[in-house]
């Protein structure tokens, strides 16, 4: 990664426009990436017009009820940011200090921005009870005095071009090389088709025993741009079987079947050879795997129709032709999002970080690494309950990757290590769900989703709380925290589970589990009497505090 200027606006031209500063650019590409924002949310929060007042993005966290002014100043000289910035900075900072400063602030900037993004994210209504931090953006450095001004105003952090090279986890995969294939067209005529002077496609039959040896079909990195990877038998690939275990249907296997569809970034064509390399499936996986493993089935009459398209494998257009071409095994909401960013990053932080003991799998049939796997769909339910704190929504598991795919992972507290302190947790609750009196309740799916939510009521009822919250790592990412935050849980559960056991026991044999855990209003009520018993029992000295707890242990 390469701050230096103008090297760094290579990071970011996408953002890059006449009417937009370098500096508010700068500032997405760190949204997007840091705080993990979808990239139509991270446009949202930056003001990067004139008259802004020094405000040039705001962030508001709910979780953590904080609020978050941006200043980015991206420098073209290699030199350090000095004190002078930082004060005038925190000049600006006063202008949302409260309520009356911040209806001032809208008052005076009129039709700028900031004046209809202050507005939008209600920072009047919420600036009493939020904390407010300001985050100073540059990819230079401070000098000793910017250092020193920082360390004596802990509401401003400075992020600098070490702390970005740091903690940069890629949205990108690692594309394999695959060996460079030819295969044989003379026997057809092949169609070539340009689209522009940078993608043409070239659609011909392939003899299936040539497919097979495309590079990556063991190991499915041929696939990785696959909205999905093999999965197994369904209903289109026990009739692809079928029909490769007919030998008088392989003359005939073009006309019932659709094809594969392969990207590659380089096709050299003629009338009696095509070549390809750098190449991966998009749309096929099924087939070339069905085919793969049923390779003694096949003949030299067992063609499939093979589209071949050269392109960028990481360009917008390539995942365009990937979203478009797949429509054979019923593909779903969270197939699509399966390369999505926020997706890929998750999953390239889990093999940073959790190697050998969790795995993050992103789509369906792909191969994943060893240790414990944590789908997305699971992670994405997790957060609802945990995160949103909405667990009576959890039935509708449609929605994580529809309609709040960006709510729930769209946020800079989505880590791996935030994942990881949920399935933690998970594991937690499976240990005592049998102290659970109403066992229909206990085997009921919801229920998970229910003690999460109470698990974080009471987190958040502490200061020791609202720190494992707030810093999941300290607490999951080693073997030994782990194992003693899930003793922690165990514990903070049980005493959970008494006073559930008391709330259902009140209804009798008629208590509708169902219907209560959708109930919103239940729910909450249950929450505020879960934590408002809890404190009352740590005041008297029944029970001990999270903080005493983990002490103990």
């Amino acid at each position: 990664m390469d701050f230096n200027y103008p090297n760094v606006l290579n990071m970011f031209q996408q953002y890059l426009d006449p009417k937009r500063n370098e500096s508010a650019s700068f500032l997405i590409w760190y949204l997007e990436n840091y705080y993990r924002l979808d990239p139509q949310e991270a446009v949202d929060s930056v003001c990067d017009q004139r008259g802004d007042k020094g405000i040039d993005g705001i962030y508001v966290n709910e979780s953590m009820q904080t609020i978050v002014i941006f200043q980015s100043r991206l420098s073209q000289k290699n030199t350090a940011v000095g004190d002078t910035g930082l004060k005038e900075f925190a000049g600006t900072l006063l202008q949302v200090k409260d309520a009356q400063s911040v209806n001032k602030l809208i008052q005076s900037a009129g039709n700028a921005e900031v004046a209809r993004l202050l507005k939008r994210l209600e920072i009047a209504d919420k600036i009493s009870e939020y904390e407010l931090r300001g985050e100073y953006l540059s990819n230079i450095e401070l000098d000793a005095n910017g250092e020193a001004y920082v360390d004596q105003s802990p509401h401003i952090g400075f992020i600098g071009r070490e702390f970005l090279k740091q903690t940069y986890i890629s949205d990108k995969r690692d594309n394999p090389i695959h060996t460079p294939i030819t295969f044989d067209v003379s026997s057809f005529q092949t169609t070539e088709y340009t689209v522009d002077a940078n993608s043409k496609a070239y659609i011909a039959p392939i003899r299936a025993q040539d497919l097979i040896k495309l590079d990556g079909i063991d190991n499915q990195s041929l696939f990785i741009h696959n909205v999905r990877g093999p999965l197994g038998r369904t209903t289109v690939n026990r009739g692809i079987t079928k029909s490769v275990s007919e030998p008088t249907l392989h003359k005939k296997f073009p006309l019932f079947h659709n094809g594969i569809t392969v990207i590659a970034g380089s096709i050299d064509a003629t009338e009696e050879r095509i070549t390809i390399s750098d190449y991966f499936v998009v749309n096929g996986c099924q087939s070339i795997t069905s085919l793969y493993f049923n390779q003694s089935k096949l003949t030299d009459n067992l063609y499939v129709l093979a589209k071949f398209i050269e392109v960028d494998p990481t360009s917008s257009l390539a995942k365009q032709i990937t979203e478009f071409s797949n429509n054979q095994n019923g593909v779903k909401a969270r197939d699509f999002k399966a390369n999505s960013s926020p997706q890929i990053r998750l999953q390239n932080e889990f093999r940073r970080d959790y190697m050998g003991v969790y795995d993050y799998a992103i789509k369906r049939g792909e191969e994943v690494h060893r240790g414990t796997v944590i789908s997305n769909e699971d992670a994405g339910l997790y957060l609802m309950a945990f995160d949103l704190m909405e667990p009576w929504a959890t039935h509708r598991k449609y929605q994580v990757f529809d309609d709040k795919h960006s709510e729930i992972f769209g946020r800079p507290a989505v880590t791996a290590d935030r994942i990881v302190m949920c399935q933690v947790v998970r594991e937690s609750i499976e240990c005592v769900l049998g102290e659970i009196n109403n066992q229909l309740l206990a085997k009921y799916v919801l229920t998970r989703y229910l003690l999460m939510y109470l698990v974080r009521r009471v987190f958040d009822s502490e200061e020791f709380g609202k720190n494992i919250v707030a810093n999941p790592r300290h607490f999951v990412r080693g073997v030994a925290e782990r194992r003693k935050f899930k003793a922690l849980v165990e514990g903070t559960l049980r005493d959970i589970v008494t006073d559930l056991n008391s709330e259902v026991d009140e209804y009798g044999d008629d208590f509708d589990y169902r219907g209560r855990l959708r109930d919103e209003q239940w729910v909450i009520k249950l929450g505020r009497e879960v934590v408002a018993l809890r404190e009352k029992l740590v005041r008297r000295g029944n029970i001990r505090a999270i903080s005493a707890e983990w002490q103990s242990l």
